[in-house]
């Protein structure tokens, strides 16, 4: 079997979201067979070994797709070694952050509606799934993460560098690192910029699969600062069901749309209340209103958060919900599932097209 053999099998394989074949999409980046069996005289079967142009690890999808190519290479009688990678036109000295495949911000029109806490979650639930992950709290006026995950740890440095700590496998950054206890943050915005820019470069995020980065709510300095300096592969955008969150969260579409960012998908925070006592549920900010916006705008719909005391709880104890059991820590997960898959067609729609 030769490497134009692998491919025809290959061939057979599609890509559930660009509707073909990898090989015709431009999926398959390299194929090398490595011959054994009779032609050595060792006994060994051989080995093909496939690089495959897929951008977000631990993404269902994209693992689906793995699992396929293996099996359509099962009854080669070769052992089957595959690789991901997309390839990068800039070099690692031009790249921002060159160990980090997928930056990931987390966005809201308007404060309140739970922002923070989709971040932590998908988070810390990116990395359950295996990946390597980082979490930047950029929320520069508000930073909540660090209690959010019970962090009492803080940065080292160097002098030069600066090593962040980790809670539940993922590398934190905060602006409540930077400060005193309690003490605001009263900066104008070429500081807020000057800060952003600096933890950036200085940070040793090291190899990353996911950097997910907690913005402010609205659309100031700090995302505009985000979106000029860092190769995003998507937002989120965060929303309860209620009129006034949609009307913002509109803007926070309009601010990512206007610098070509694309957005991963609407996350309904809060989306109603199961009342613990009568098992009654309750939409208590009404119902339905972050479908619909993902739906207006023609957009993936991530999923629905219930309004659950424990979401409040793990945000206080610092034990993001995600990693328990119960009907809420499905919710979540369900959200992580579609925020990896969605980033992995950004990414091999972008191979795809560019090839």
């Amino acid at each position: 079997m030769n490497e134009s053999d692998v491919r025809e099998r290959l061939a057979d394989v599609r890509d559930p979201d660009l509707g073909g074949d990898i090989v015709s999409l431009g999926l398959v980046n390299d194929v090398e067979v490595e011959e054994g069996g009779e032609g050595t005289g060792d006994g060994t079967a051989g080995t093909v070994r496939v690089s495959l142009a897929l951008g977000a690890p631990f993404s269902p999808t994209e693992s689906a797709v793995a699992d396929d190519v293996r099996e359509a290479l099962a009854d080669t009688g070769l052992d089957v070694e595959l690789s991901a990678s997309i390839p990068d036109d800039l070099s690692a000295d031009e790249q921002v952050l060159p160990g980090v495949q997928n930056v990931i911000a987390v966005a809201s029109g308007k404060g309140g509606v739970g922002k923070s806490t989709v971040a932590v979650n998908l988070a810390a639930g990116l990395s359950a799934l295996g990946a390597r992950v980082g979490l930047f709290d950029a929320d520069v006026y508000g930073p909540n993460v660090p209690r959010m995950v019970s962090a009492e740890e803080r940065p080292e440095t160097d002098g030069e560098t600066i090593v962040p700590p980790e809670r539940f496998g993922v590398k934190l950054m905060s602006m409540d690192f930077l400060t005193g206890e309690d003490d605001p943050v009263i900066w104008r915005g070429p500081m807020v910029h000057k800060i952003i820019t600096q933890l950036v470069e200085d940070v040793e995020w090291g190899e990353l699969d996911y950097l997910v980065m907690d913005l402010p709510p609205g659309t100031g300095d700090t995302q505009l600062t985000i979106l000029q300096t860092l190769p995003l592969t998507g937002a989120v955008i965060v929303t309860t069901p209620q009129d006034v969150a949609l009307d913002d969260a509109v803007k926070g579409l309009r601010m990512f749309g206007k610098h070509d960012t694309n957005v991963l998908g609407i996350a309904e925070n809060m989306a109603g209340f199961r009342c613990p006592d009568c098992g009654g549920f309750h939409e208590i900010f009404g119902s339905g209103g972050g479908k619909a916006l993902a739906q207006e705008h023609d957009l993936p719909f991530l999923g629905g958060i219930p309004l659950d005391p424990d979401v409040r709880t793990g945000g206080d104890d610092g034990e993001p919900v995600v990693l328990e059991d119960g009907e809420t820590a499905d919710a979540f997960r369900v959200l992580v599932e579609n925020v990896a898959n969605n980033a992995g067609v950004v990414r091999r729609r972008g191979v795809s097209e560019g090839r």
